[in-house]
């Protein structure tokens, strides 16, 4: 019986080894490898600041840059450490307040177009850092107006920073809002 706990333990070590230790440094090793930009949490710089990650979002609230989609993660949008949608159904009360709410303040900014639906809706982590082509058309005029810009080049700007579907099929056509902020403080 003792050979038998011996050999127990010795092969419970070498998977302690293997699966605890080895995997993970082969795996980081590759992805630092392979990819460092997006294994270090990709991203984004001013210099040596770091400004953001092209992976979770930011809370853009003045008229001069492109606004997010709501953010679900409690009093501060695009908390990281917070993450989580609202678990509000599509027959919630508080939902449809907050979301009619939400559509009468754009409404309120000249937002002349249909308001789309990621204007007023949260992600399911609550930390996007994308919104659609058409809610960020729908900014162009104001964001030009607080900028002294004409439109034609606030909207060519977001033209060139318009992502299309992964691979041409998978996914839908999006704008990384912190990306397209970062070009527009540049032009």
């Amino acid at each position: 019986m003792l050979n038998q706990i011996r050999a127990a333990l010795v092969i419970l070590g070498f998977f302690i080894l293997l699966t605890g230790l080895g995997y993970p440094l082969a795996v980081t090793g590759i992805a630092q490898a392979v990819m460092p930009q997006q294994a270090n949490g990709s991203l984004i710089r001013n210099g040596d600041t770091v400004i953001g990650s092209s992976l979770i979002g930011q809370n853009f609230t003045s008229d001069r840059y492109f606004w997010p989609r709501p953010s679900a993660t409690g009093p501060d949008a695009y908390n990281a450490s917070a993450s989580s949608g609202s678990n509000l159904g599509t027959t919630s009360a508080k939902l449809k307040d907050r979301v009619t709410a939400d559509v009468e303040k754009l409404k309120g900014t000249g937002m002349t177009t249909p308001v789309p639906a990621d204007a007023v809706t949260t992600s399911g982590s609550g930390l996007d850092p994308h919104i659609s082509p058409e809610y960020a058309q729908a900014q162009v005029l104001r964001i030009a107006q607080a900028r002294n810009l004409p439109p034609q080049n606030v909207r060519a700007l977001l033209e060139t920073k318009t992502a299309g579907p992964a691979l041409g099929i998978f996914g839908e056509p999006r704008v990384n809002v912190l990306e397209l902020n970062i070009a527009l403080d540049a032009l």
